[in-house]
């Protein structure tokens, strides 16, 4: 959880409160970090970490957004803000998919 609250304050991003969701909750086995944030106007955000060595290409970007749908009917509101933490090379296609969904690639 630090290397991702340095990476939020070096995005300078401030969130009042930072609560991590398993992905077992959400009925999930990939091996993620979902982090679930309030900032400082009350909005929810959402915040997905990974880390892998293999390259993430579009259907699992497809797949890492699925999360904040489940997510947001797991916390019973809606989350106005995406960020994705990608510790990993990411395909061009995935990346253009993310900016197009109104993701933040952190």
């Amino acid at each position: 959880m630090k290397d991702i609250v340095d990476k939020l304050q070096e995005e300078k991003l401030v969130f009042k409160s930072l609560k991590h969701i398993s992905p077992k909750e959400l009925g999930s086995r990939k091996k993620i970090d979902i982090y679930l944030g309030v900032d400082l106007k009350k909005y929810y955000a959402c915040i997905i970490s990974i880390e892998k060595k293999s390259r993430i290409l579009q259907k699992e970007a497809k797949e890492l957004m699925e999360f904040h749908k489940k997510l947001e009917e797991y916390n019973d509101s809606s989350i106005k803000k995406k960020y994705i933490y990608i510790q990993a090379p990411l395909c061009s296609k995935a990346k253009a998919l993310f900016e197009e969904e109104g993701w933040v690639l952190l």
